[in-house]
């Protein structure tokens, strides 16, 4: 009978072959394998034939699993460049100081983690002894992202070094004394050590590759070149299931990221329990990877295994190993010989027979400890094959044992990672296992004992002898000392100060048209890094396509279809727009690696990431905090801003919280401009804050979240009134009064102060003419440009005040004699400009655009919200009458008259 689902050989009639009888020939020999020597046979032939064919570069689907072995052989393995003995102790020293450390600091309750660096010690020390690169010799030296759960070991080496003391070891996790160690790696609490945060899952991995990627385009721009620079990512296997670990993978092997290694400890354990309990992950990481186009290495099986892939002459071993799921592999460690021989080997005769060759000793040290990432020769052997492969990333898939070293309480628990500390006795087996010179004298009241070989020692000296030759201490962070950049023409500021006269703008296109001017000034126009995913045109930068160009390490290599128009698209390998394509994501991470060039590079660099702001911190906070963690510099552009601005996008596209999310972020300053003349204060203000000279006690390590908005509106010109720009950077100036507005209100006219933010000061403003022309009130107009910042300023006050420092907020001053109430507005939720509430002495109120976005012209969503110009009328009539200033019908009559 016919297998209904079979090709027939009408559906290969596409593909015409040159030479039937030669294909019938290839297919007859693969048949007769099959028949003769069984399935595993032939699928192992065509797998060879296909990596020939691969390795000779015929143009074939590439293999993206291949048999669960090392990628290296043991017979080709280069031998290590160093001392290994001695390179053992060192990493047993510390072992043993890492595990202490968090077991002291467990009587504190603080925690810790010990399971993740026993697992992947060799990873990180063979790296440290031979390949990572410091910061004290030529170029910037190599960037290292570092496991955040595997920080004990790293705090563990630098006290080795001499770069940490004890008394910081018994601060593990304990700062606020001011001379402890935080838990995970953060630059804003350590930051001559850690460069890197990292611990927030999946974005050390996305990070990682743009940080290479940025490298790639500071050297392609002629910034600096950094082509010496490798950029090292220690991930887990669990970490891999993180969208951001994965989504950019694609990103580097396009753009050929060969300066840019994963290391991924696959012990084959998340948190609470097995990665891929019925699957394998290393296979699974392996097919991902190699779809993507990365070299993968895999790094599985110790030495002890070589003697069993010699007896393996059927291939049974092989096939057995790749069946087995990860959660069964966890299970053997953890088994003795003879559940094992059951279970393992008794699967398959050929297997059985091999077992009966094999000690019980034999089989434990196979199944117990003996895997890829546990011995230095083979990671070595790895990591150098990393730097060696040329044209693509590479991943190191690298198995190990969670808990390795730690004993049989440990070891493959699925419990370890919650498990912090070990008894006396446990740590007694420890040192025997580690052959520690530590007598058990030095557990004095059962308190576990640092261990040190001695500042000059044989180990220490080689330690900080192969360091030396690496170029310095690592991991390190080094903030070069660089001139501060001269601040740029003031006619690019001062040109938005005469107003727009008749012509309507809105203030992203005047944000954009200050960039285009700044990125001409001759000192410090090409240190800024436009960036922007995939909405360029949306916020009128296309004009900066043809003078800038968009990065692309391929250069233009096609006739863009719009060459002929002024504003074609025009990719350059030495482009300055980072234009990346639909991913918030990847985007905020290139700036994150822009914004911290100053320290990684020592290259001042001034980016500016502009985006829908919807689509900031509500998609990427993790990332703004990472930004802030990392001490970056640089703007923010929330663009099409608003509850209400974006007219018809709706609900998902509304933004009326971003400032909200954003002033949680001590790191962010937070500024919700109106007019096109307070965005040009606000960035001058920033260039010499982050850039520029830095006042004293003024910490330079901000960044600036704008929201700006893509309604066309008139642009004002800005008041001649002395202290403006002051009130612009703190956050809030008087705009006009009624009189300076030419309403000419009654002498004794019932006075209000509208507060407004962003778009909604031209409700303000129409409410203002309202009030004075049809109800007699007296409204003067104040821009309130940031609420956080005036909220963070009175907190800082009244933090003096309990200091016995007298000292009056911002807020108050600038409102100081402002008679009647005050009612702020804006096209967020009230929740924003309430911010400022406590600290305002008039009655305060406010109108805000809460609850979920909608679908409308911006005149009903503003109705909708009630924060259109009529109803901050009503609202001002209503707070009024409430003082006895104005009738109480007149707040009926007006909800009337306006409809509302």
């Amino acid at each position: 009978m016919t297998d209904p689902n079979a090709i027939q050989p009408s559906e290969l009639d596409q593909l015409p072959d040159r030479d039937p009888e030669e294909t019938a020939e290839w297919q007859a020999s693969l048949d007769a394998v099959a028949a003769a020597a069984g399935p595993h046979r032939a699928a192992y032939l065509m797998r060879r034939t296909l990596e020939r064919a691969e390795g000779a570069g015929v143009a074939l689907p590439k293999l993206l699993e291949t048999d669960y072995v090392n990628t290296i052989p043991t017979a080709a393995e280069p031998a290590v460049d160093g001392d290994e003995a001695m390179e053992q102790r060192i990493t047993a020293w510390n072992r043993w100081n890492a595990a202490a450390m968090v077991t002291r600091g467990s009587k504190y309750g603080v925690g810790g983690h010990i399971a993740t660096f026993a697992s992947a010690a060799w990873l990180y020390e063979t790296g440290f002894n031979h390949f990572f690169r410091g910061k004290e010799g030529d170029g910037s030296g190599d960037q290292l992202y570092i496991q955040g759960h595997a920080s004990p070991g790293i705090y563990a080496r630098a006290f080795l070094d001499g770069r940490i003391s004890e008394e910081q070891l018994d601060n593990f996790r304990r700062e606020a004394g001011g001379n402890g160690l935080p838990s995970y790696p953060h630059p804003r609490r350590l930051p001559w050590l850690w460069e890197f945060p990292t611990v927030s899952m999946g974005l050390g991995p996305i990070s990682a590759i743009y940080q290479a990627r940025f490298n790639r385009y500071l050297t392609n721009r002629g910034i600096k070149d950094v082509s010496d620079s490798h950029v090292w990512a220690f991930l887990g296997d669990g970490e891999m299931d993180e969208p951001e670990s994965t989504t950019a993978l694609t990103l580097a092997a396009r753009e050929q990221l060969d300066n840019l290694t994963f290391v991924v400890n696959c012990n084959l354990q998340r948190l609470d329990g097995p990665v891929r309990a019925n699957f394998k992950i290393v296979q699974e990481l392996e097919a991902q990877f190699r779809g993507a186009g990365w070299n993968v290495i895999k790094t599985l099986w110790g030495s002890a295994w070589d003697e069993l892939f010699r007896l393996d002459t059927t291939g049974a071993l092989v096939r057995r190993l790749r069946e087995v799921p990860d959660a069964q592999v966890q299970t053997y460690q953890t088994r003795d010989a003879a559940y094992i021989r059951e279970d393992f080997f008794g699967k398959d005769p050929a297997l059985v027979e091999m077992a009966k060759l094999l000690s019980d000793d034999k089989i434990l040290e196979c199944f117990h400890v003996s895997r890829g990432g546990h011995e230095p020769r083979k990671v070595y052997a790895a990591y150098r094959a990393a730097l060696s492969h040329k044209g693509a990333p590479t991943v190191i898939l690298a198995q190990t044992v969670k808990g390795h070293t730690l004993g049989e309480g440990f070891a493959s628990k699925n419990a370890n990672h919650q498990m912090k500390k070990l008894t006396v006795d446990e740590f007694k087996a420890m040192r025997d296992r580690l052959e520690l010179p530590i007598p058990d004298s030095r557990f004095a009241d059962g308190v576990v004992p640092y261990a040190h070989p001695g500042a000059d020692s044989p180990e220490v000296r080689y330690l900080q002898e192969r360091r030396a030759a690496l170029g310095g201490p690592a991991p390190a962070r080094r903030v070069h000392p660089v001139a501060p950049l001269p601040q740029p023409a003031e006619k690019a500021f001062t040109a938005f100060d005469k107003g727009s006269g008749s012509q309507n703008v809105a203030t992203t296109m005047a944000f954009v048209r200050l960039v285009k001017d700044l990125v001409r000034d001759k000192e410090t126009g090409r240190r800024w890094v436009p960036i922007v995913p995939d909405e360029a045109r949306t916020f009128g930068m296309e004009s900066l396509f043809p003078s800038l160009g968009i990065y692309s390490p391929m250069g233009q290599t096609y006739e863009p279809v719009d060459r002929d128009q002024l504003m074609y698209y025009k990719e350059a390998k030495n482009g300055q727009i980072l234009n990346e394509g639909i991913t918030e994501a990847g985007a905020m991470a290139e700036f994150i690696a822009a914004s911290t060039s100053y320290a990684t590079h020592g290259e001042t660099m001034i980016p500016f990431y502009i985006y829908y702001s919807m689509f900031g911190w509500q998609r990427t906070g993790d990332q703004m905090w990472q930004l802030g963690d990392q001490l970056g510099r640089g703007f923010l552009v929330g663009a099409t801003a608003g509850r209400t601005t974006l007219t018809g996008e709706g609900l998902q596209h509304a933004d009326g919280h971003s400032p909200v999310i954003a002033a949680t972020n001590p790191a962010a300053l937070t500024y919700d401009p109106a007019f096109a003349y307070e965005i040009a204060v606000i960035v001058k203000e920033g260039l010499r804050r982050m850039f520029g000279e830095a006042k004293p006690g003024e910490d330079q390590d901000v960044f600036y979240y704008l929201t700006v908005y893509n309604e066309p509106l008139p642009q004002p010109a800005k008041p001649q009134t002395a202290g403006i720009d002051e009130g612009i950077v703190k956050g809030l100036y008087r705009f006009n009064t009624a009189e300076s507005a030419g309403l000419s209100p009654a002498a004794n006219a019932p006075r209000i102060q509208l507060l407004g933010s962003g778009t909604a000061i031209h409700w303000a403003l129409k409410a203002q003419a309202m009030l004075a022309e049809e109800w007699g009130v007296a409204a003067d107009v104040w821009s309130a440009t940031s609420w956080t910042e005036l909220r963070r300023d009175a907190m800082e006050a009244d933090e003096a005040l309990l200091r016995g420092e007298e000292r009056v907020p911002y807020v108050r001053q600038a409102l100081q004699g402002a008679d009647g109430p005050v009612l702020a507005v804006s096209d967020y939720m009230r929740q924003v400009p309430d911010q400022i509430a406590q600290w305002v002495e008039q009655d305060y109120t406010s109108l805000g655009a809460d609850g979920f976005g909608l679908s409308d012209t911006r005149e009903a969503a503003r109705r909708h919200f009630g924060v259109d110009a009529e109803s901050v009328v009503v609202a001002a009539l209503a707070q009024l009458a409430r003082r006895g200033e104005v009738q109480a019908t007149a707040v009926k009559e007006a909800r009337e008259k306006y409809g509302l």
